[in-house]
C-alpha cells in the first residue's frame, strides 16, 4: 500500500487544482470532484496497474471509465498529477480549443482518456464491453468504472447491470458515488433509490460499501475488491461520500453541484486546504 501521509497530501493539492479550474472560467462542477478526490488518488497512485505512456487500446493495464463525466476536473488534476500531461495544462480547463472540456472528450487526443463521458447512463455499458475484451484476449488486467447515485435513475444502468451478471464479467470494478445528491437536489426527493445494496446483489453483483472521504477505506475497499475478481461475477463498490468534501461552506447541499465559487469563496476554500505538492 501507497503511504497514506502522502496520499492525502496529493488529495489536498488535487483539492486546489479542482476550485482553482471551476473558479478560474466560473463554470464546472466542484461538488462532486472534491466528494471523490480519494478514489481518484487512490485508484491512480495506489490501485491501478496503468501506463502513463497512453495507449489507446490499453491491452495489457488496468483501465477506467468515468462515467458521470462533469466531474472531470478531479480527474484531469488527477491524470495531470500522475504524469499523463503537463500539470501546467490544467489552466486551460474549459478554455476554447483547450482538450480539457466541461466533459471529458476524446477528439483533441488528451491522455488517459478513452471514452467521452457526461452523457449520463452510458459507463458501465462501455466499461463492461471493454472488460468482455479483455476476457477474449486473456488479457489478465481490471476495468474500473465510476457513477453518480443520481446517474442510477437511467434505466441502461439496469440493462449493463443484468448483463454483465448474466455474462459472468467478472474482472469488472464498478463503484457508486454515493453521496445523496444531484443537480436537482437530494436523491431521495428526485427519485428515490432505495437499498441499492440490495438493488445490486439481487442483479447477481457482488458489493461491498465504503467511506469513499476516508483514504485508507477506500483502499482497503478497492483491494478486497480486487481479490473478489474472477469468481463469476461483477463487482459493485457503494462508496459513501459527501458532496464538496474537504470544503466547508460547500458541504451538506447540491448548491455546489455544479456552482463555481467567487474570488472569496475561492480564498476560502484555499485557506483549508493549503498547497501541498505545487499549485500548477
Amino acid at each position: 500500500m501507497a503511504d497514506i501521509q502522502q496520499l492525502e497530501k496529493i488529495c489536498t493539492q488535487v483539492r486546489r487544482d479542482i476550485v482553482r479550474m471551476v473558479h478560474a472560467q466560473s463554470s464546472g462542477h466542484p461538488g462532486g470532484s472534491l466528494g471523490c478526490t480519494e478514489f481518484f488518488v487512490a485508484l491512480y497512485f495506489d490501485i491501478m496497474k496503468h501506463n502513463k505512456n497512453f495507449q489507446m487500446d490499453g491491452s495489457g493495464e488496468d483501465l477506467f471509465f468515468l462515467s458521470n463525466g462533469h466531474i472531470s476536473p478531479v480527474w484531469y488534476s488527477v491524470l495531470a498529477r500522475s504524469g499523463y500531461f503537463p500539470v501546467s495544462e490544467l489552466a486551460t480547463f474549459r478554455t476554447i480549443d483547450s482538450r480539457l472540456q466541461g466533459h471529458p472528450t476524446t477528439h483533441e487526443g488528451l491522455p488517459g482518456i478513452r471514452v467521452a463521458s457526461g452523457s449520463l447512463g452510458q459507463g458501465m455499458s462501455i466499461a463492461i464491453g471493454a472488460a468482455e475484451t479483455k476476457k477474449l484476449n486473456n488479457d489478465k488486467c481490471i476495468v474500473y468504472s465510476l457513477h453518480g447515485d443520481g446517474e442510477l435513475q437511467e434505466g441502461q444502468i439496469w440493462e449493463a447491470a443484468m448483463f454483465a451478471s448474466a455474462h459472468k464479467v467478472d474482472n469488472i470494478i464498478s463503484t457508486i458515488d454515493y453521496n445523496g445528491r444531484q443537480i436537482d437536489g437530494d436523491v431521495d426527493d428526485v427519485i428515490p433509490l432505495g437499498n441499492i445494496e440490495d438493488k445490486w446483489k439481487a442483479f447477481g453483483w457482488e458489493t461491498l460499501s465504503c467511506d469513499g472521504n476516508n483514504q485508507e477505506e477506500i483502499i482497503q475497499a478497492l483491494n478486497n475488491a480486487k481479490k473478489m475478481t474472477g469468481n463469476g461475477k461483477p463487482i459493485m463498490i457503494i462508496m459513501k461520500t459527501e458532496m464538496g468534501f474537504g470544503v466547508d461552506f460547500m458541504m451538506g447541499s447540491h448548491k455546489w453541484h455544479g456552482v463555481a465559487p467567487n474570488d472569496e469563496q475561492l480564498a476560502d476554500a484555499l485557506s483549508q486546504n493549503p498547497e501541498t505538492i505545487g499549485d500548477y
